[in-house]
């Protein structure tokens, strides 16, 4: 049980490890927490969910459920969701930041937009699940006890590549340089209290860290999977918290991040 665990923990961290990411950056860089950040990335799900209602899933190609239908979809959602955080940014954030606007009052209007994205989507697409494809899979036996679908895999895979590509980005580009330079770590203090995964793991990493955000994302996953072992389920999104409480104790910056007012 407890490989399933720390399998199921992988995948749960790759995807709140990208997630992070931009949580980091965006604390790092606009020096407030944007709480509309996991809205914008449920719409980026639901993008691709209207592409493929249209466009199909696609055959299944080998063992995965999909085929290249549903990769596009995803590919035009990512960008259809960076214009959408562009275009927030534009109506709220800028006007706001333009009028020197401090950083509680953009942290409250973050959490308006947020509001405001996400009954749109309950609005729009209700509060059922809803599935990209319904083709079912058997699991495959990594080791014994530990069984992942190749979906599973895939998205491990991608979330990987994902991370190596903006890794490169951020290390050999001048705009991804420029980005890291901006990114300074703020006072722990203004983000005490958000109860968020991804801000957790962003704060646990280190702010304005990319290698901190991405391993802050494999142990929030990690902590709240193991945890299913000896505790109620209702408790686990309380472990990222708990655990964030443990390392910033011992380190106050963070994982990977540096100590304010360094020379």
């Amino acid at each position: 049980m407890i490989g399933q665990a720390i399998a199921d923990g992988i995948l749960t961290g790759a995807i709140v490890a990208l997630g992070a990411i931009g949580v980091t950056f965006t604390l790092g860089i606009m020096r407030f927490a944007n709480f509309a950040h996991s809205e914008l990335l449920t719409w980026g799900g639901y993008i691709a969910l209207v592409i493929v209602t249209f466009a199909g899933p696609g055959t299944p190609t080998g063992p995965l459920s999909f085929g290249w239908q549903l990769l596009a979809a995803a590919l035009v959602a990512a960008v259809l969701t960076g214009l959408a955080a562009w275009g927030l940014d534009t109506l709220v954030f800028r006007r706001l930041r333009r009028r020197g606007a401090q950083p509680l009052t953009m942290v409250f209007a973050a959490f308006g937009a947020a509001l405001v994205m996400r009954h749109l989507v309950v609005l729009v697409w209700g509060h059922e699940s809803r599935y990209y494809t319904r083709e079912l899979q058997m699991a495959i036996e990594l080791v014994p006890g530990v069984r992942v679908l190749p979906d599973q895999i895939f998205i491990v895979a991608l979330a990987l590549a994902a991370m190596l590509a903006l890794h490169l980005f951020l290390t050999r580009s001048r705009t991804g340089m420029a980005m890291r330079a901006m990114a300074e770590s703020p006072a722990l203090a203004q983000v005490c209290g958000i109860e968020l995964s991804l801000f957790a793991a962003a704060i646990l990493g280190g702010v304005g860290s990319l290698t901190g955000a991405v391993v802050g994302g494999f142990l929030v996953g990690l902590a709240e999977n193991l945890s299913l072992l000896v505790i109620s389920p209702g408790y686990k999104g309380a472990m990222p918290f708990l655990l964030l409480l443990l390392i910033l104790i011992v380190r106050p910056q963070g994982l990977f991040g540096e100590r304010s007012g360094r020379s």
